[in-house]
């Protein structure tokens, strides 16, 4: 048997279709797809280590809401080491983000080396992002960004047009 020793396939049809089928439904109830963000849901910045305590605060200054959205902020760990870029942790970082389905902005400092990185990661994904040397500046940014974009719709493609 291609499958190996006596293994039915239907078992193994649903081991390898049953995660991403749970994927898919994830995916189309998430903030990037469908009618909307509902009243009191929680969204997701991700902000890059250097920009955090900045964004953090302002946030804070917020009372962590937009209207009727309750906003947090996850900070990531630097992924750089002194002058160094460690690849591996940018792009975990940025699949973490894409990996939320709450997840409406990546908040990061500029650095346009990783941004050759970063961005067309987050564009497939359709997260959009602000780079900045400010973490305050940045969330500002993204609160009024939220603030325009209203309620219906996909909130990310709504802040993607915002943001552009």
């Amino acid at each position: 048997s291609v499958l190996g020793g006596g293994t039915r396939p239907s078992y193994v049809l649903r081991k390898v279709l049953a995660p991403i089928g749970l994927g898919l439904l994830v995916a189309a109830v998430g903030c990037g797809e469908g009618e909307g963000v509902a009243e009191d849901a929680t969204v997701s910045a991700y902000v890059d280590a250097p920009l955090c305590a900045g964004a953090e605060r302002e946030l804070l200054s917020h009372s962590g809401r937009v209207d009727s959205l309750n906003v947090k902020a996850v900070c990531l760990p630097s992924a750089t080491e002194g002058k160094k870029l460690n690849l591996a942790l940018l792009g975990a970082n940025v699949r973490r983000a894409t990996e939320d389905s709450t997840a409406v902005a990546y908040l990061e400092a500029s650095d346009p080396r990783a941004a050759r990185f970063t961005h067309p990661i987050l564009e497939t994904a359709e997260i959009p992002w602000i780079a900045s040397s400010s973490g305050k500046a940045a969330m500002t940014q993204l609160l009024r960004a939220i603030e325009r974009a209203g309620s219906s719709g996909s909130l990310r493609a709504s802040l993607s047009d915002e943001l552009e």
